[in-house]
Order: C-alpha cells, then sequence, then structure tokens
C-alpha cells in the first residue's frame, strides 16, 4: 500500500512539472511561431514589458521583487511582461482574497481590545509602545495579561506537552500545520485524536499542500475524514502559473478547548523531536498559551477554516473567558497574510530591533533578508547593543545557507555576531531582546516567512518566558562556532554564485 501511494506521488509531481514546463513552451511558441506577424508580435510585446516595468517600479512592493521582476522582463523583453501578467493578474488569486477579507471582518469584533489591559500595558511599558501600537491599533490584534506563556524548546519538550495536553481535550482540537509526516510524532498524536473524535470531541485540522507533497497518501484527508476528523487541505497545488501558488500556509497553530494553545516551528514530524536523524541534531522551539490569549489563536484558526471551507463559523461558541492570573507579563499573537499588502511579521521583527538597548538575540534557520533589515541590525550594534544571530551549521537546503552566508561579512563588519550551531540544524524563530520583549513563532527571516506565507507568532512582554529564551541561548551558543570575517572568504565562482543567490532571493 505504501509504495502505491509512493508510486502516485511521484507520478503525481512528475506531472506538475511537465504541466508547467508546457505552460513555458506553449508562451514562448505563441510568441515565435508566427513569422509574418512577428515585427508586430515583436513590437507589442516589448510595449507590453516596459509598460510592466514601469508599474512594477511605481507599485510600493519590495525593491527586492521589483528588481528580480524587472532583470527577469528585461533579459526576456519579448514574454518576460507577459509572464508577469499571466502570474499576477489570476481570477481565483482575487477570489480568495476577496473571501479571507469578508472573513476577517467577521472576526473582527472578537479581536476589539480590552481598554483596561492596554492601559496597564502602556503604563508598566512605555518604552515599547511603537511596538505593541502598532501590533494593536495598526493591525488589530489584541493584547492580553497575565496569560502563562511557557517556552519549549527542545521539540522533544514540546510533543511531551502537546500529548499530555490532548489528552484531557473535552470539547474541540483544532490544528493547522505546514508538515505533517507519519512517524511516531504524528502518529502519537492522531491516536488521541482518533479516540476524541470518536468520543464527539469536534476535531479539525488543516495542513498544506506543498507542505505534506511527497510526505502523506493523495487520499490521506479521506482517511483522516473516516476517522471522524474534519480536514481542509490549503491550497491544493495546481499545475498553473500563479502568485497564489507560492502563497502556502507555514502556521503551526494547536488549540484545545480554548485554554491552551501552541504555536513555534515546530511541525509535526520525526525530525523536529530529533526521533529521525535528516540534519543532525535539530533545534526547534515553541511556545505554549494558557488562558484568555488562547482565544487569538482560536480566531486565527477559525479565520482560515471559514475562507477555505465557505462554512460560516460561530466563533463565540469557541472562545474562552479569561483564566485567573498565571504571569506578570502581556501577550500579543498575531498572524500575518500575504494578500493584504500588510508586512506584519517584517514591521514586528524591525520594531523590535529598533528597540533593542542591550542585547538582540536572534534564532533563525535562514538569514535571507533585505537591506533595510540588514541596515537596522548594523544600526543596533553600532548603537552598542549587543547582537547576536544563531544560524544552522548543518543546512537543510545548500542554495539557502549559501544565500545565508552572503549576508555574514557585511554584518560582521557591521559589529554584529554571528554563530553556526554545530550539532546541526537551527529551526528556531525567535528573537529576544533585554529581557523584556521578544517574538516566538513560524517567521524565518527569509522573504517567503516575511512576504509571502501565511504565518503566525506571539509579541511577548515582561514574561517569565523570556528569561528562559535568553539562558535557553546562551547554552546553545556553547555547541556554536563562532563566524569571523576570515571564514567568509570564497573563490570567484562561490561570490559569483552567492550574488546571482541574493537577486533570486525573493523566491526562496
Amino acid at each position: 500500500m505504501q509504495k502505491k501511494w509512493i508510486r502516485l506521488l511521484f507520478r503525481r509531481r512528475v506531472a506538475v512539472v511537465l504541466s508547467l514546463l508546457l505552460q513555458v513552451i506553449l508562451m514562448i511558441f505563441m510568441v515565435y511561431s508566427s513569422s509574418r506577424t512577428y515585427h508586430w508580435i515583436h513590437q507589442g510585446l516589448t510595449l507590453i514589458s516596459t509598460v510592466t516595468v514601469l508599474h512594477i517600479i511605481s507599485t510600493g512592493a519590495r525593491s527586492g521583487t521589483k528588481l528580480l521582476w524587472s532583470v527577469i522582463i528585461l533579459t526576456f523583453p519579448l514574454f518576460g511582461g507577459l509572464l508577469y501578467l499571466m502570474v499576477e493578474l489570476q481570477g481565483f488569486t482575487m477570489s480568495f482574497k476577496r473571501r479571507l477579507s469578508a472573513t476577517e471582518q467577521v472576526m473582527e469584533p472578537h479581536f476589539v481590545q480590552d481598554v483596561k489591559t492596554y492601559k496597564q500595558l502602556s503604563a508598566k511599558w512605555p518604552v515599547y509602545a511603537n511596538q505593541y501600537s502598532y501590533l494593536t491599533k495598526t493591525c488589530g490584534f489584541r493584547a492580553y495579561e497575565n496569560g502563562g506563556t511557557e517556552y519549549l524548546s527542545p521539540g522533544e519538550r514540546c510533543f511531551e506537552k502537546m500529548l499530555a495536553e490532548l489528552e484531557q481535550a473535552e470539547k474541540f482540537i483544532f490544528l493547522e500545520y505546514f508538515i505533517i509526516q507519519e512517524g511516531r510524532f504524528w502518529n502519537s498524536i492522531l491516536d488521541v485524536l482518533k479516540r476524541k473524535a470518536a468520543c464527539g470531541v469536534d476535531v479539525r485540522l488543516i495542513y498544506d499542500d506543498m507542505g505534506c507533497f511527497m510526505l502523506l497518501p493523495l487520499d490521506y484527508q479521506k482517511q483522516l475524514e473516516a476517522f471522524g476528523i474534519r480536514c481542509v487541505v490549503f491550497n491544493k497545488f495546481r499545475p498553473v502559473l500563479s502568485t497564489l501558488q507560492n502563497h502556502r500556509d507555514h502556521r503551526k497553530i494547536m488549540v484545545i478547548d480554548g485554554r491552551v494553545a501552541f504555536t513555534g516551528g515546530i511541525n509535526l514530524a520525526d525530525e523536529y523531536i530529533n526521533e529521525i536523524e535528516r540534519f543532525k541534531h535539530w533545534k526547534d522551539a515553541a511556545v505554549m498559551h494558557r488562558g484568555h490569549a488562547v482565544n487569538s489563536f482560536t480566531l486565527m484558526f477559525l479565520t482560515m477554516w471559514q475562507t477555505l471551507t465557505g462554512e460560516e463559523v460561530k466563533p463565540e461558541v469557541f472562545l474562552s473567558l479569561p483564566a485567573p492570573d498565571m504571569d506578570e507579563g502581556f501577550v500579543i499573537p498575531f498572524c500575518d497574510s500575504p494578500v493584504d499588502g500588510e508586512y506584519v511579521n517584517e514591521r514586528a521583527y524591525m520594531n523590535l530591533i529598533h528597540g533593542a538597548r542591550e542585547y538582540l538575540y536572534i534564532e533563525t534557520p535562514y538569514l535571507i533578508i533585505d537591506d533595510a533589515m540588514v541596515a537596522a541590525l548594523i544600526l543596533a550594534a553600532k548603537n552598542g547593543v549587543d547582537v547576536r544571530i544563531m544560524t544552522p551549521g548543518v543546512p537543510d537546503k545548500w542554495y539557502a545557507h549559501m544565500t545565508t552566508r552572503s549576508y555574514y561579512r557585511e554584518l560582521l563588519e557591521g559589529g554584529v555576531a554571528i554563530y553556526e550551531y554545530t550539532p546541526g540544524f537551527i529551526h528556531s524563530k525567535v528573537m529576544a531582546a533585554d529581557d523584556a520583549v521578544a517574538v516566538v513563532g513560524t517567521v524565518n527571516m527569509d522573504c517567503r516567512s516575511l512576504f509571502l506565507h501565511f504565518e503566525c507568532a506571539t509579541w511577548l512582554c515582561g514574561c517569565r518566558a523570556i528569561r528562559h529564551i535568553r539562558k535557553d541561548f546562551t547554552e546553545t551558543l556553547k555547541k556554536c562556532k563562532k563566524i569571523e570575517v576570515s571564514d567568509c572568504k570564497l573563490g570567484l565562482f562561490k561570490r559569483i554564485l552567492q550574488m546571482v543567490l541574493r537577486l533570486l532571493a525573493p523566491l526562496m
């Protein structure tokens, strides 16, 4: 049975690749096929490409994206502009945006900020007003007090907590994940989900089709539904040139009864708990929330569920009442959508970088950022902030790692310290400053996470978990190699390759 679905997956992948190639070949053929009208076709398509480049430059898109598209169009003037228009102007892309926007309007009243909590946050932490003001007033997310947040690292700790909390589920379990793969981690959770669903617990799962493209059987959705688990596959991969296919659901959310929620870098697969070894030791991190802040993750999940299914949900049925005080700090769970033009993830990170005064510690699997963030990190270091960035010593993707290393020299010369985790692969997405503020979630420091994917995270302020983050970071540094400028010397071929990869960074 397993060999059969592996063969089906392989055939599916081959079919998708061939279909995409066929579309490109067909486009080229249409451009060059007619010799009689070639001159007019040439002139017309060149004009389209010229106008398209002018349009791209005038938009509010990021500079890296503008540069990449401009290079593509100017290099291939006959069909570069046509390619851009085919990719960007998709009817079902617009339809998805409309559905998501309509659902967000339904959920918006449940994100209304409690005035008392905001006043307490403002009174206690005025120095970080720009950070929480942006997330609450501009983006519409809600701040919560005394939530009880626990930092979980490595993935093995998170796995144990998840199983223990799932066993206590009585009303509902919501899961939204980029990657699910059969093995000890997922199978252990699935066993609980099946038992709970049989007992009447409302179990729902969203998983990303691209993330699980080669990991799950093609009929896995039906298999889960046979167990009583309601399942939706996010953005099923279509062999069509489209921006929507580039937007993936990279979130990791688990909500149980509205009383506890998990988010972070940890997907439901065995490498995340070192049950199997892919890139030597896997270092990851997550946070577990209790109390009223869980409501935000419930709303994030229900927003995606209603958008994908068209099923009208009643959020108030799943929202919890405020819990007793469990922590002295504040949290703002937030998420980001690539289709609304508001780059929440990037701006949350930038605000935290600009707000750092003593130290700024970062763990990220990829460091593929634009010039503005590079400049912000260097400025923080020059202002006397102890800026340290931890990246993998063992990469999962050679091209992403080479692009990451292309930033090292510039950052090092600007005063930023960089460390590579020698035991293996760092997958944590953590940024913390001054024992006071932090962001933990699913957001990599790369173009895909910052601009192209659906992501989620939590902004923490004054929580005990932040001190645990610093302790974990300090302990992990002992297992890292500090990178020096001398380590950045490369031959001519590798330097050219890095330049090309930097240009293609918006696609990574």
